[in-house]
Parts: C-alpha cells; sequence; structure tokens
C-alpha cells in the first residue's frame, strides 16, 4: 500500500511539530512540514520546506513541490496561525489585516490549492486547526477569535462542498497547549492612560494559560485517531472541561450568568 503524503504547515514549533513528528514516526506517511525559515531543516525528522502562509506565490510553489515529487498530497492539516490580543479599539488596523491573511485567507489558499489533485484521486483529507476561542468569546480576544470562528465555518461549508469527491473536511478546537503562541503573537500594549484598565490582568491569565497548557501531542494524538476513522466527525474539541464544554453552557445558562462566569475565568 502507498504511503499517504501528509502536509503540515506551522510544523516548526508547537502543535505542528508534535503532528508531524508524530506521524512521521508512525511510519505510515510521508510527512512535509511548513515553516518561514528553513535553515535548520536537518534538525527535523521529516521533509521540512520553506512556507508563507501570507503570500500566494509561496503557497502555490510549496503545492507544487510536493506533487512533483509525490504526485499527490493526500491530507492537508492547516496548522500555521498567529495569536492577537488587546482592546479592539486599539490593536492597529495593520495588525488586524496581517493576522486574517495569516489564519484566514492562508487556510483557504492552501486548500484550494490542494483540492485540485484530491478531487482528481477522489480522496483526501483536510483538517482545520482552529481554536475554543472560536466558539467561546473572551474578553480582549475579538480578532483572534473572530479569524479561528471564520474557519470554523468555512470547515464545516466546505464539508458539504466536496463530500461527494471522497474528501473529508475536519476542524480541530485546542484550549490552552504548551506552545510558544504567546511570544509570537501581537499583544496590544498595556497602556497606562487606556480606559481598558483589566486587559493588563486578562493577558496575564491569557499567557500563564499557555504555559500551564497540556501537551500538544495529545493533539498529535487525535489527529492520527481522526485519520483512521472511515467516517470522522466534523468537529472535535481539545481542552479544559470549560473549554471543550463552554458552548454547552452558553446555551443552558442566562446570558448574564454565562457572562459573568467568562469574565470571572478570563478577565
Amino acid at each position: 500500500m502507498m504511503k499517504k503524503v501528509v502536509l503540515v504547515t506551522g510544523a516548526s514549533s508547537g502543535i505542528g511539530l508534535s503532528i508531524a513528528n508524530y506521524l512521521h514516526f508512525q511510519k505510515k506517511y510521508i510527512v512535509y512540514g511548513t515553516s518561514r525559515k528553513t535553515n535548520n531543516s536537518s534538525d527535523f525528522s521529516f521533509n521540512l520546506i520553506d512556507l508563507d502562509v501570507t503570500n500566494k506565490s509561496s503557497i502555490q510553489r510549496c503545492i507544487s513541490e510536493i506533487l512533483k515529487k509525490e504526485s499527490k498530497i493526500d491530507i492537508l492539516i492547516n496548522n500555521a496561525g498567529v495569536g492577537i490580543t488587546g482592546p479592539l479599539e486599539e490593536i492597529p488596523t495593520s495588525e488586524i489585516d496581517k493576522h486574517f491573511q495569516t489564519n484566514v485567507i492562508g487556510p483557504i489558499l492552501l486548500v484550494k490549492g490542494v483540492l485540485p489533485s484530491m478531487r482528481s484521486s477522489k480522496n483526501g483529507v483536510i483538517i482545520n486547526i482552529t481554536s475554543v476561542a472560536g466558539q467561546i468569546a473572551t474578553p480582549f480576544r475579538s480578532i483572534y477569535s473572530g479569524g479561528k470562528a471564520a474557519l470554523e465555518i468555512i470547515s464545516e461549508t466546505l464539508a458539504m462542498e466536496v463530500r461527494s469527491f471522497g474528501i473529508d473536511v475536519i476542524s480541530i478546537a485546542p484550549g490552552d497547549f504548551k506552545t510558544n503562541i504567546s511570544k509570537r503573537r501581537f499583544h496590544s500594549p498595556v497602556k497606562n492612560k487606556s480606559a481598558y484598565k483589566s486587559y493588563a490582568k486578562s493577558l496575564k491569565k491569557m499567557n500563564l494559560g499557555v504555559h500551564k497548557g497540556s501537551d500538544p501531542e495529545k493533539i498529535a494524538k487525535l489527529v492520527s485517531s481522526i485519520l483512521l476513522k472511515r467516517k470522522p466527525r466534523l468537529r472535535y474539541k481539545v481542552g479544559s472541561f470549560i473549554e471543550k464544554n463552554g458552548i454547552i453552557l452558553k446555551r443552558i445558562l442566562p446570558q448574564r450568568i454565562y457572562e459573568k462566569l467568562i469574565l470571572r475565568l478570563f478577565s
């Protein structure tokens, strides 16, 4: 049986690295991981290639390179992304644009790039790594949550569009995991004269949540199990009780009580 070819974006660290390593060492897959910088590619067990998800030409080159070598891409895992925090009023518009280019437009362009090959083979899996933040609104994450919510609904609609071609589209929404996202995300500066006095405290909680988060290998194992399923679910959540069940609480609790609970936990 031919090995499946997997493309994992954002594979130089964190969740992407865990997924790429885990699938590579299972020896069932030929894994291509992407990174903006591949100077240290010899340090990785899988194939590491250049990719800037905000650059259309870079995306086209990446996909073309893999198809030239392997003639197919069976599985796309859209993991590359960046974080952003701050009061909406104070986040620079340029940073908002950059965020949506990376977290929404980039994954869309990658999907568009692999679909012709998947449709031709009448087989494929697209996994979009979203976030519980796309399902549970929390203060000072409006832009990040908006991007992840967009990717969630795009995944759902795309799944209906391509199911007849034998292609599964799945979203995985992680909670807090031990990654370096807090170092790489854009933080709107904490201003002494800002009207949003609770932002500084909320930002500390966000960073603490990442440092105390779960091992990213938990997501890698979930991805591996999903790929073995004949009929996988459309959505999966990975995280703490409140992260996984926040939507249920939102439905059953009165709105003001739910908001007080969220504010107590996240601000």
